[in-house]
């Protein structure tokens, strides 16, 4: 009987939207039934477990799951014995200490004696810890940002996305502990068939992600220019270069960094690009 990897995700949320998505744009379907708690794929040797965010690391350890795509944050708190396998990039946010808006605050030492309320008590002590800072912890799984406004703490700590749920609640954010994104981890103790697999699912995503953080870039260049833009692009080997029917002038084809992408853009309007044409790119195979 064939193998299959087993990856847990989150039972619900944006997390589970997120990893779902990843897994189809790899080309593995996936029946997302209501209420599932596991379904296999119907054309990639992988089950998927649906589970509750915090048991996680448990189910990873116990053997019961291969794989799982869970937020840093959760592998700090609870998963610092889990390896990480490859970073995602979605569901990012930050772990940060948010005290009410009308309070003072000047640095990490306005911390000591205080009451924090969080979902993430051994993330908040080893950052006290770190600054020989002594705290009341309180440790809330749920709603953690009204507990200063019925008097359960001084302070926060929490994950936050854009930061509206603390405005909302009349709160200002004044320590990151960290940045967080979601990761995949596990693979640990796997047979030599689930290595193969996992070796072809971390393929597919590193194909997804290279394409995603990418644009595909078409421009028309003078010719005696080629070699000053193609020094510029951060291409793969070197970019395509074709002839154009107007002497002196040909068409250049690369790929670059989304993140940079307007920055690159005024460089080459610069060195002589023109009729720049930009396109998204579903995968990059290396």
């Amino acid at each position: 009987m064939k193998e299959n990897i087993r990856i847990a995700i989150q039972k619900s949320g944006r997390l589970n939207e997120e990893s779902l998505k990843l897994l189809k744009n790899c080309g593995i379907s996936i029946n997302n039934g209501k209420d599932q708690l596991k379904t296999a794929s119907s054309n990639f040797p992988i089950e998927v477990y649906y589970l509750r965010n915090g048991d996680i690391p448990q189910y990873l350890r116990d053997g019961v799951v291969d794989l799982a795509i869970i937020g840093e944050n959760l592998l700090v708190e609870k998963g610092e014995d889990i390896p990480t396998l490859e970073p995602l990039g979605f569901s990012k946010c930050r772990v940060s200490i948010a005290i009410p808006k009308a309070n003072t605050y000047n640095s990490v030492a306005d911390l000591a004696d205080k009451r924090i309320a969080t979902s993430y008590p051994k993330t908040v002590q080893k950052y006290l810890s770190k600054w020989n800072i002594e705290a009341d912890l309180h440790i809330i799984n749920g709603s953690v940002e009204i507990a200063p406004n019925i008097g359960l703490s001084d302070a926060i700590c929490d994950i936050v996305s854009s930061g509206s749920t603390l405005f909302k609640n009349n709160l200002k954010e004044v320590e990151v502990l960290f940045k967080s994104q979601a990761v995949l981890v596990g693979g640990i103790g796997l047979s030599a068939a689930k290595q193969e697999i996992l070796d072809t699912l971390l393929f597919r995503i590193r194909a997804v992600n290279a394409g995603k953080n990418s644009r595909y870039i078409i421009m028309n260049v003078p010719n005696d220019a080629i070699d000053t833009i193609s020094k510029m692009l951060p291409v793969l080997k070197s970019p395509t270069v074709m002839p154009l029917v107007e002497e002196g002038w040909s068409s250049l084809h690369s790929a670059i960094d989304k993140n940079t992408f307007w920055e690159m853009v005024d460089a080459l309007k610069a060195a002589g690009a023109r009729d720049i044409l930009v396109c998204p790119i579903e995968r990059i195979i290396q």
